[in-house]
């Protein structure tokens, strides 16, 4: 028997959908995410599947990732940003002739991506769950959900009800748009308390995953540290993070994206460029933006304006040697605690899927290459949780402690004095919410029905983690208290028409075309 290595990778950005406008700066954020990170990983699992490599990876896809995918707005935004930047490439390719060569290559190497990932798109007709649903026909990649929004449901215990819709919702979404129920759920930076898996066991929730620190404090301690599976008093298997992979991958000063080799996040084209060169290709109001195209390695300890160019079969050679090089201490950790133990280990490392390909340009490849090599080893095996849950003979039962996977462990990401003032808003409208389920638990008015629909999901878009998280880290600030309070707002100005009976259905409608996230909810989740 070999020991077993869980890649997670947490696919996640908040739903940002602007359909009255034809351009809109935060949009970017996926289009970014789908070139740099999702593609790439997509076109990495078909190669492994084609060149025959068995491996192991888990995905969890947040629903209003899926949401996105699946708004045609946004699909037919994201076709015209790739054509834009194959266009970008172009004039680029053309400018490098007269620079230095490694810039012209480079160039030609965008270029070529820029079209490899276009025929891609456009090969599954712009519709990426589909590529996501076909990798894991295969069984080597594990496709799992997330709750609603990314709430951070430690947060919202005060009103079970909105734990419920958050966690039944990010069920029902995966339902509809992969076609399975989710056998796992990733919570929203893996923040549980205590009695969250009883909830998860209402839903079929198989199991989820906690920091290291929801099991070395949880009610009994972990036999096994966090290196096997244990299971919560309502059945459901947990899963922790281990600390030494994420310090090896994940750590500013000691993990592997930060080598000089690899290419610089920070220096880009859209900054380099003469202003009127790169208009088109930036915000509209003028604000400089990152195009993708960047020419510049991290080089070391100097300024953005000393970075050396890139090379990119450097970055390639130092991916694979990092590959070999993770894979190497796996099979060293696995020797050692097998021999501690008695038994096969679990080694589960969760990450966000955008750090490999968005922050970490080479990430895909480092991925690929590790995939590849955990093939060869006689060690361990890369590997899922439906593999590893299948192969236990026995498990621990205990109750894992509050937790988070934030800065120290806890809540303070999300809950401190820049954002604290959105929880007694968020809590009210909770209250509400819950209030207008019961009391038209039974509705037949259609009117009515799509009024409460639209007060859910104001309600779940205003819940989201990552207005509080933008808020603590002090970037995109004024986008994420606007859309904090824009969707409260509607959700009051919906609750005071409903019990006012007064209802527009102009202003339904409007914010139906707005926030069109969960076609499919039905309010009463919150009775």
């Amino acid at each position: 028997m070999k020991g077993k290595v869980l890649l997670m990778l947490h696919a996640h950005l908040p739903y940002v959908n602007h359909p009255d406008h034809p351009y809109f700066l935060e949009e970017n954020w996926l289009f970014e995410a789908i070139t740099e990170t999702y593609i790439p990983l997509l076109m990495a699992f078909e190669r492994l599947e084609k060149d025959n490599v068995p491996f192991g990876i888990t995905i969890s896809l947040s629903p209003p990732l899926i949401e996105m995918f699946a708004e045609h707005t946004l699909v037919d935004k994201y076709r015209r940003h790739l054509e834009s930047l194959i266009e970008l490439a172009k004039k680029e390719v053309d400018l490098t002739r007269k620079e230095e060569t490694p810039k012209h290559e480079m160039a030609l190497k965008y270029l070529n991506d820029f079209k490899e990932e276009l025929a891609f798109f456009d090969n599954y007709n712009g519709n990426l769950l589909t590529a996501f649903k076909n990798v894991q026909r295969t069984g080597n990649v594990q496709l799992i959900t997330c709750n609603a929004t990314h709430g951070f449901l430690p947060l919202m215990k005060i009103n079970p009800k909105a734990v419920h819709a958050q966690i039944a919702i990010g069920v029902k979404a995966f339902e509809e748009r992969i076609g399975d129920h989710p056998k796992g759920m990733w919570l929203a930076e893996s923040g549980y308390y205590p009695e969250l898996d009883k909830e998860l066991a209402t839903q079929d929730v198989n199991f989820f995953f906690v920091d290291s620190h929801g099991l070395w404090y949880a009610d009994v301690p972990p036999h096994y540290d966090v290196y096997r599976p244990v299971m919560t008093p309502s059945g459901v298997f947990v899963f922790a993070r281990d600390p030494e992979s994420s310090e090896q991958i994940w750590s500013a000063q000691l993990g592997y994206p930060g080598d000089s080799n690899y290419r610089e996040f920070y220096r880009d084209v859209g900054f380099d460029r003469p202003f009127d060169y790169i208009r088109p290709y930036v915000d509209p109001s003028g604000v400089r933006t990152n195009t993708g195209i960047k020419y510049h390695k991290i080089t070391g300890n100097v300024s953005l304006g000393d970075k050396a160019l890139y090379n990119p079969e450097n970055g390639l050679q130092t991916a694979l040697n990092h590959a070999k090089d993770f894979v190497q201490k796996k099979a060293s950790q696995v020797r050692r605690l097998k021999e501690q133990m008695g038994v096969e280990p679990v080694i589960v490392a969760p990450f966000d899927a955008e750090l490999f390909g968005h922050w970490w340009y080479e990430g895909p490849n480092f991925l690929e290459f590790f995939l590849k090599e955990s093939a060869k080893s006689d060690i361990f095996e890369s590997s899922t949780p439906d593999r590893v849950l299948t192969s236990l003979d026995d498990v621990q039962i205990l109750t894992p402690a509050k937790s988070s996977w934030g800065a120290n462990g806890y809540n303070e990401t999300w809950i401190n004095g820049s954002n604290d003032w959105i929880y007694p808003h968020l809590h009210e409208a909770e209250s509400r919410m819950s209030e207008l389920a019961s009391q038209y638990l039974n509705a037949s008015d259609s009117l009515y029905i799509r009024a409460l629909n639209m007060c859910a999901r104001e309600l779940l878009l205003a819940e989201s983690s990552d207005w509080a998280f933008i808020m603590t880290t002090g970037t995109s600030v004024e986008y994420a208290v606007n859309r904090t309070n824009t969707h409260l707002s509607r959700f009051l100005e919906i609750y005071d028409a409903i019990k006012s009976h007064n209802i527009d259905e102009r202003v339904i409608e409007l914010y139906e075309w707005l926030d069109p996230i969960f076609p499919y909810i039905d309010y009463r989740v919150y009775a």
